[in-house]
């Protein structure tokens, strides 16, 4: 189980990067310009707009040995966007919201737009 802890006063916290990846994907989606997570079929390269339940396979969370996050977003945004605006805005988000939510410090976050969509 690959998970992100911390010692406090009263004991040690755990929460599984897979809770943070779930988070952190629902922070993204409510960005203005972002459409989804992208997944990736490795043996094509191909990429595809994830469903929301399964958003968490585009995101990937680690933790370095100072204990701190790094996350990678593979996203699809909308077209028409500016995308280093959108990029910006997911960064402050996330960053935000994240570390409000684990009370761990994020180091970086990585954002690979992997493909856009026209929105009607």
């Amino acid at each position: 189980m690959k998970s992100s802890s911390m010692n406090t006063h009263m004991g040690n916290i755990s929460i599984d990067n897979e809770v943070i990846a779930q988070y952190a994907g629902t922070v993204a989606s409510e960005c203005f310009g972002i459409v989804g997570m992208a997944g990736i079929n490795v043996r094509d390269g191909v990429f595809r707009l994830l469903k929301k339940d399964s958003m968490t396979r585009g995101i990937n969370v680690t933790l370095t040995q100072d204990h701190k996050l790094v996350i990678d977003f593979h996203v699809i945004v909308s077209y028409g966007v500016n995308i280093p605006a959108v990029a910006d805005n997911l960064i402050d988000s996330v960053r935000y919201k994240v570390e409000e939510f684990t009370g761990l410090e994020i180091e970086k976050i990585n954002i690979y737009v992997e493909g856009v969509k026209v929105i009607d």
